[in-house]
C-alpha cells in the first residue's frame, strides 16, 4: 500500500504542480485501487472494468515516459507506491 507520508508529501505538491508524472501516476494508482476493491464485490460490472483497463494504460503509458526521460525517479516512485516495475517489450 502507499504510504502515508508519500500521500500527505503528494497532497501537499498538488498546490505547486499537479500536472507532474508523477501525482498523475499517484492519483491513476489511487482510482486503480479503488476500482479493484469495487470489483471485487461486483464481478459483473463490466463498464467499470473497461474503465480500470483504461486508467491501467493511461498509468503504463506514463511509467514508460517517466522510465526513458529519468530512470532514478521512475525507480522511487515505483518502491515509494508500491507497484511492479513494468515488464520490458
Amino acid at each position: 500500500m502507499v504510504k502515508n507520508s508519500f500521500i500527505s508529501a503528494i497532497r501537499q505538491e498538488k498546490e505547486k504542480n499537479c500536472g507532474s508524472v508523477e501525482f498523475q501516476v499517484f492519483s491513476f494508482t489511487d482510482k486503480i485501487r479503488g476500482l479493484t476493491l469495487h470489483l471485487e464485490l461486483h464481478k459483473r460490472d463490466f463498464l467499470s472494468r473497461r474503465g480500470l483497463r483504461k486508467i491501467l494504460g493511461k498509468r503504463q503509458r506514463l511509467l514508460d515516459y517517466l522510465s526513458k526521460k529519468n530512470r532514478v525517479r521512475y525507480k522511487k516512485l515505483i518502491s515509494q507506491l508500491g507497484i511492479r516495475e513494468s515488464k520490458t517489450r
